[in-house]
């Protein structure tokens, strides 16, 4: 990787993050109605994942282009964790606020947000030792590698992620449970993304065990069955949302499938790293395409939603969403093609 095009994959994320938050604030700013002060504030945070998303990137950029240093090293984690947790906290005074017919979905929705970005952010710190991955699959020693995490570091990280994401599944059935349909749009919408936070269990999960050297293949077979299970769950449940739940409910649908879309750009970067494991794949430098044709299929419904909501403005907030989830899936394909570099046998 040479450093012009590791500039251009840092930037994507940036941009995205830049998008979310103009995008979200001129979505909230230009009227008063209740679709807008949902809509904003939700495509706000998903500029939060943009930004752990480029701490990731960057993370592993400099080790590839010997740049990285002691503070990169706890900064760029420690910036993602951060503002996850300043996500967290907006989306609490939020869902608190007395108001709750305004901002108790967006504030329950932006803490879910917060989840995925402590997810990606511990993904960028299982990252901090990248250039062990290629070393690794490139040797022939199954022996665990004395440079790699040690085996209480691997289960940390890893018990992390699982942390978030049982957090995001207890939040999403507790919401669930209540009554009203400000409830059900909530809880889909978590149960949404804690599929994405468990999605995001088998990256954190495949890059701390190549590190180590004690990736194996249950691992490269059960890692990508895994979020390929909740990209499926996310898009049959937003399906089976739109043709049975009580309209205008039911247009909550497209927002799991937009969120079914980010699970299947997660896992482009679990099938890579498990089909470039001490093997060769010929189709290696085509995985990257899955983001971009997950981020397409995203905008394309997100224009076509667009044009609905001219006319009926329950298709106002989701249309919105899938703009800013389509940078999501846009900002993963340059993680992707940062890992389809760093790990290429050319």
């Amino acid at each position: 990787m040479n450093y012009g095009i590791s500039v251009l994959f840092r930037f994507i994320p940036l941009l995205m993050a830049l998008i979310c938050f103009f995008f979200g604030g001129y979505i909230f700013g230009f009227g008063n109605d209740e679709a807008r002060w949902v809509a904003g504030p939700v495509v706000f945070s998903l500029g939060v994942l943009c930004i752990a998303l480029f701490a990731t990137a960057a993370t592993i950029i400099r080790q590839l282009i010997h740049t990285y240093n002691p503070v990169a090293k706890y900064l760029l984690p420690g910036m993602g964790y951060l503002f996850a947790l300043g996500t967290m906290l907006w989306g609490i005074y939020l869902f608190s606020s007395p108001e709750p017919q305004n901002l108790f979905v967006p504030g329950h929705v932006i803490c879910g947000v917060s989840l995925i970005a402590a997810c990606i952010s511990t993904a960028a710190t299982s990252s901090t030792k990248f250039t062990l991955i290629p070393v690794n699959s490139h040797g022939t020693s199954d022996k665990i590698n004395p440079n790699g995490f040690s085996t209480t570091t691997e289960r940390v990280l890893i018990g992390l992620t699982v942390l978030f994401a049982t957090v995001a599944w207890v939040w999403a059935i507790v919401l669930l449970s209540g009554s009203g349909g400000d409830h059900l749009v909530a809880g889909s919408v978590m149960a949404g993304l804690a599929c994405i936070c468990t999605s995001l269990i088998g990256l954190v999960a495949s890059i701390s065990r190549q590190i180590r050297n004690d990736y194996g293949e249950k691992d490269r077979k059960y890692w990508p069955r895994l979020v390929f299970f909740m990209g499926t769950i996310c898009i049959v449940g937003g399906i089976i949302e739109l043709l049975a739940a009580p309209v205008p409910v039911n247009t909550t649908g497209f927002i799991l499938i937009g969120l079914g879309l980010v699970c299947f750009s997660i896992s482009s970067k679990i099938l890579l790293l498990a089909k470039v494991w001490r093997q060769e794949c010929k189709l290696a430098n085509r995985i990257p395409l899955i983001p971009v044709m997950t981020a397409l299929f995203a905008l394309f419904l997100g224009a076509f939603l667009f044009e609905e909501a001219s006319v009926d403005n329950a298709f106002f907030v989701p249309s919105r969403v899938l703009i800013g989830l389509g940078g999501i899936c846009f900002s993963l394909f340059s993680i992707v093609s940062i890992l389809e570099s760093g790990t290429s046998g050319k």
